[in-house]
């Protein structure tokens, strides 16, 4: 094992027990009212007050364990850190789920080296994604390997893209989702069938695990998919992207499937 593979394996650790923390205080919400404390892009797009609190638990335990790194979080943003070294944090990736008792969410926690402005081009070093509701956790480290509850997993063998199960989601605003309808519609004949769990985080790891094939989505924000693409890589996988920033469209699975998805994704993208 090299240094760097150790010192990503440490921080999966880590990754991991702060994931599974916050997921305890996200369960445990579940025994009472969730309140909804603001929307965001738009009124369907929901922010609870156990977003806000899991987030808050997040950054003081990084605080605790990794006092010199930054975190950008998806409640309340940058914050910077002098190690050079960012956690990216979504403390529920799929809160729309949550609020209606459906179990499709999760914590992502990633951390990354972050060596310039654009966070989609960090080098991400390990992370967790733990599903409250389940109990389910996914975690990688560079080079390392990827984990479903402790058990290495690996990409799917790929069929062809006809045969496949394809995960994707969708945006908050109108507009958004009128493209992403012409995009979804040229690619629902052209495969198995689609899925749309509600968590670009659980997708990604599904993906990495072989229970679905591809995943493609765009306007992911940073939080939304980084632990997610490294579970995807280092269980053998490729992440692909079209375009910059938020903007982008996201692939992944394996390296076959990408390619023939983004074949019938390109002409239709606008």
């Amino acid at each position: 094992m090299t240094d760097t593979t150790a010192v990503s394996q440490e921080l999966m650790g880590i990754a991991e027990t702060v994931a599974r923390e916050a997921g305890d205080l996200v369960r445990e919400a579940l025994g009472g009212s969730v309140t909804v404390a603001a929307t965001k892009s738009s009124g369907v797009d929901l922010v609870t007050e156990v977003d806000q609190a899991a987030e808050a638990l997040i950054r003081r335990r990084l605080a605790e364990l990794r006092p010199e790194d930054g975190v950008l979080g998806e409640e309340e943003g940058w914050q910077a850190g002098s190690s050079g070294l960012v956690w990216v944090v979504d403390p529920i990736d799929g809160t729309t789920n949550f609020v209606y008792g459906l179990p499709a969410y999760s914590v992502s926690i990633a951390v990354a080296r972050a060596e310039g402005e654009d966070p989609f081009a960090w080098e991400l070093l390990a992370g967790a994604v733990h599903a409250p509701a389940t109990g389910q956790t996914w975690t990688a480290a560079r080079g390392g390997g990827a984990y479903a509850d402790g058990e290495p997993i690996t990409v799917g063998t790929p069929p062809q893209l006809a045969t496949a199960l394809v995960g994707t989601g969708f945006a908050y605003t109108a507009d958004r989702r009128a493209g992403q309808a012409q995009v979804l519609a040229a690619v629902l004949p052209e495969v198995r069938d689609i899925r749309r769990l509600g968590s670009a985080a659980m997708d990604l790891c599904l993906v990495a695990a072989g229970a679905m094939d591809v995943f493609f989505e765009r306007y992911l924000n940073p939080w939304d998919m980084a632990a997610g693409a490294l579970v995807v890589t280092e269980a053998g996988g490729v992440v692909e992207r079209l375009g910059e920033g938020v903007e982008g469209l996201t692939v992944a699975g394996p390296a076959a499937l990408v390619e023939a998805l983004l074949a019938v994704v390109r002409p239709v993208l606008r």
